[in-house]
This record gives C-alpha cells, sequence and structure tokens, in this order.
C-alpha cells in the first residue's frame, strides 16, 4: 500500500492580505436531489428474476455512505450475496410515538439498450428531465428521501417520532430478497412502526382542468400461476385426441378472455366520485367508460382496478413442427381486488377445465386502507403547503409494493412519491416502460413536500 506523501509548508510571502472567506450556504435538499438520482441510475440494478441480475450491493454501500453522511447508523442486510437491502432509524423526539417507515427499492427491471434514446444507464439530463432505467420506478423517490434526510442531518432537525428509512432488494421480482426477507429474517429492524410511505403515490395528473395528486390507498393482489397440460406424444401427421398443446391453449384462451365484473372498493368508489365531482360528467358505476376518458394516461392504472384481471403471459411447448409434446406450460399473471384473492383462484380452476395443473409460482395479498386519519391529514397538507390549489384523492394500484410485505407486521403503507408533473407527460407510461424519464422540477418538489411531512408528522 502507498502512502501519500507530506505536502512541506509553503513559505510565506509578502503581500496583500487574503480576502476573507465568504461562507456558502449548506445545501438544501432541493440542490441535491438530481445529483442523487443521477448517480444511484448508474448503478446497473436490473432484476431479471429468480436472483439472476447484478444485484444491489454497490447501490446500497453508496446510500450507507449518504445516510451515515448525515449522521445516521446504517446497516447493510444481505439475502443472499449481491442482494443487499440498508435500513437507518433517525430518533425522533418524542419516544411514545410510534415509529415511520419510509421506504424505497434499488432493483430496476432489465432495460433493453437498443430500444432507447439514451444509454438507460447513464442518467443524462435532457430538456428538463432526468432519463435512465429507475429515473420514475424507483430511484427518483429514494433520491428525495435521501436529499431529505441529509438535509434534516445538516441543520439538526429531529423529527416529532423515529423514521426508519429502508432501501429494498428484490422489489421487482416479489422481494423475497428483500421486504419479504426482512420481515421475516429481521422484523426487529421496524420496531414499534404502525405506518410506511413508498412508492407509486402523490403524483399529479390533470382531471377535469384540476391538478390532482392521487394518494395511493389500497393496491391489488398478486397470483402468478403456472399452468400445465399433460397429453400424449406423437407424431405431428397423426390424429391426436390427446394433444397437450391443444388442451392448454383452450384453457389459456377461456382464462384471457374472461370478462371479470365491475366491482368498486371503497378507494376506487371514492376516486370515480372524486372525478365525477371534477368533470360534472354523472359517476355509473355500470359503465365508467366516460369518466375514464377524462384521465387521459392515468386511466391505465385505474382502469385495471375496477376489476380482478387475468392474463396470460407466457406460452412453452414443444420443440419440432412434427412432434406433438407430451405436455404444455402457460404462465398467468392475475390481479385481485381486496378480500377476492380465493374468489379469483376458484375462478381461473373453472375456466382452465379438467385436465389442467396449476400451481402458484408467487402471491401476495391485496391491501386497502382508509383515506383518512393525521397521516393521510399530514401528506395533504404537506402538497398543499407547496401547490394550494390541489386536489387529492385515493386511488388503487394496479401492481404493488413492498407495502406488501410490511403489512405482515400490521404496518400500513401508503403511496406517497411526490411529483407535480406536466399535463403533457405520460407518467404512468413511464413505469417500466422505455425512455423512462422524470422532470428536474418534479424531483424538486417532492423534496420540498417530503422535508415538511418528515419533519412535522
Amino acid at each position: 500500500m502507498t502512502h501519500p506523501r507530506p505536502v512541506p509548508p509553503q513559505p510565506r510571502h509578502a503581500g496583500p492580505a487574503p480576502e476573507p472567506a465568504v461562507s456558502q450556504p449548506a445545501p438544501s435538499a432541493a440542490d441535491e436531489v438530481v445529483e442523487i438520482c443521477r448517480n444511484l441510475i448508474r448503478f446497473d440494478t436490473s432484476n431479471f428474476g429468480g436472483n439472476q441480475g447484478p444485484g444491489e450491493r454497490a447501490a446500497a454501500e453508496y446510500v450507507a455512505g449518504l445516510l451515515a453522511g448525515a449522521g445516521l447508523e446504517p446497516e447493510l442486510y444481505e439475502a443472499a450475496p449481491g442482494r443487499t437491502s440498508v435500513v437507518a432509524r433517525m430518533e425522533g423526539r418524542d419516544p411514545s410515538l410510534p415509529a415511520l417507515v419510509v421506504h424505497g427499492h434499488l432493483d430496476v427491471v432489465p432495460a433493453a439498450k437498443e430500444d432507447w434514446s439514451v444509454d438507460p444507464f447513464a442518467a443524462e439530463v435532457r430538456e428538463g428531465m432526468v432519463w435512465g432505467r429507475g429515473a420514475v420506478d424507483m430511484k427518483d423517490m429514494d433520491a428525495m428521501i435521501l436529499a431529505v434526510l441529509r438535509q434534516m442531518g445538516r441543520d439538526g432537525t429531529r423529527p416529532r417520532r423515529d423514521l426508519v428509512f429502508a432501501f429494498f432488494a428484490d422489489e421487482e421480482a416479489g422481494g423475497g430478497y428483500g421486504a419479504r426477507w426482512m420481515v421475516e429474517r429481521h422484523p426487529e429492524a421496524f420496531a414499534g412502526a404502525t405506518e410506511a410511505i413508498s412508492e407509486v403515490g402523490g403524483f399529479s395528473a390533470t382531471i377535469g382542468g384540476r391538478r390532482t395528486y392521487l394518494l395511493q390507498t389500497a393496491e391489488k393482489g398478486i397470483a402468478w400461476l403456472d399452468l400445465k397440460a399433460t397429453g400424449r406424444a406423437g407424431h405431428g401427421s397423426q390424429i391426436n385426441d390427446e394433444n397437450a398443446v391443444t388442451l392448454l391453449a383452450g384453457a389459456v384462451s377461456r382464462i384471457g378472455t374472461h370478462r371479470w365484473p365491475l366491482e368498486y372498493t371503497d378507494t376506487t368508489r371514492a376516486f370515480m366520485e372524486g372525478v365525477a365531482e371534477l368533470t360534472g360528467i354523472e359517476f355509473t358505476p355500470d359503465d365508467p367508460s366516460r369518466l375514464l376518458e377524462e384521465l387521459g394516461t392515468v386511466a391505465r392504472f385505474v382502469g385495471a382496478t375496477l376489476q380482478n384481471t387475468s392474463n396470460p403471459t407466457l406460452l412453452r411447448a414443444g420443440y419440432k413442427h412434427n412432434v406433438i409434446p407430451g405436455a404444455a406450460e402457460a404462465a398467468i399473471d392475475c390481479r385481485t381486488l381486496p378480500g377476492q384473492d380465493e374468489l379469483v383462484l376458484d375462478a381461473v380452476r373453472r375456466l382452465a377445465g379438467p385436465g389442467i395443473d396449476i400451481t402458484s409460482a408467487h402471491s401476495d395479498i391485496s391491501l386497502e386502507v382508509p383515506f383518512a386519519g393525521n397521516l393521510v391529514d399530514s401528506m395533504v397538507d404537506s402538497l398543499k403547503a407547496e401547490d394550494p390549489e390541489a386536489v387529492v384523492l385515493p386511488y388503487m394500484l394496479s401492481g404493488g409494493t413492498d407495502n406488501k410485505s410490511l403489512a405482515r407486521l400490521g404496518i400500513t403503507g401508503y403511496g406517497f412519491a411526490p411529483l407535480r408533473l406536466p399535463a403533457d407527460l405520460d407518467f404512468t407510461g413511464m413505469f417500466h416502460g422505455v425512455d423512462e424519464r422524470v422532470p428536474v422540477d418534479s424531483l424538486k418538489f417532492g423534496t420540498r413536500v417530503l422535508h415538511r411531512l418528515l419533519t412535522s408528522y
């Protein structure tokens, strides 16, 4: 190991006295958030599922350094080599108050570079936006959290209650190496916590000419199913009444074309009624199409939450034109409304029919929590302090978040990654999409909102 050579003292020269140093103001969260977001994107944390990919270790170490720089004591947790989560606790002023978990995930879905206008891991800034995989899902929120807690550390600001900051691995594949593993193996990291905030909520959309923020209070359940049909292998030129491909194709077609009925939970009904009030269009439960048209691209998220869904996503069978295989397989992605997991599974079994074996590849619970209470009030107040004309509505996410895992500890989770967005930006299309990007101004807005929330709640 080489050691740096000491620099000898420089001779003093006569001359005019140097100008006194001008102290620079400490950077704010808004000053740092873009740089942190770009640094996070540059870590390729692609998650291919099944513990395949580069892992989150390098990104987690970077996050741990930022946490330590804010005066916290981060701990790294590895479910498998390279699959790393990091957690740190900031002590509050009032130990009698329950803790709040503020969490994000460090992994991203893969990105095919040839499909993008930019290198998905270069984190370029173009047209006032940060481009790259994870810019929306969800290294933007990770950066906002880190920028805010660093400002709190610099200012010596202590929150009212303990804040547990968690940055998980493996969210994009269900959390088996991340949040779910942490909840099962290290629940003590979340001791005393009763509520949580994380991704896919708090962003704005223009509805009825009004900027409206969607606060996530529910998310659908997940049931990834594997179907297998077994038949009689044989020559492709022969008549075969036990063709596994034919049997499976019928089952997949019935499941994929099934029309699930429209059903409204407390969350989705409140959202649709809110949209009706904003637009002046009557809410007709049997046909919400006119209201959905008013949502623009946000209808992608909301439309899928008004019913259960069952989408075939993979088929696998055979190896040659003239060989009838003895088995055929398919994958089905079911998303279930709160309280309807078993109902959906029973329906899928009936639709599949006899001769189809169905097994679960992955499942997770649905969630629905009240659009009420002190935390909700504080989130709404924090948004309106930065955007006084804001309208805030609850909504259900058609996908899932790590709040599902924390719910197993009795922690009530909300989606709140506040972003004030341009009306013409297809934000919902950025999730897992090509040319993912987030406006710089939106990141700065989000840090201001989060700072208000975390220092006052």
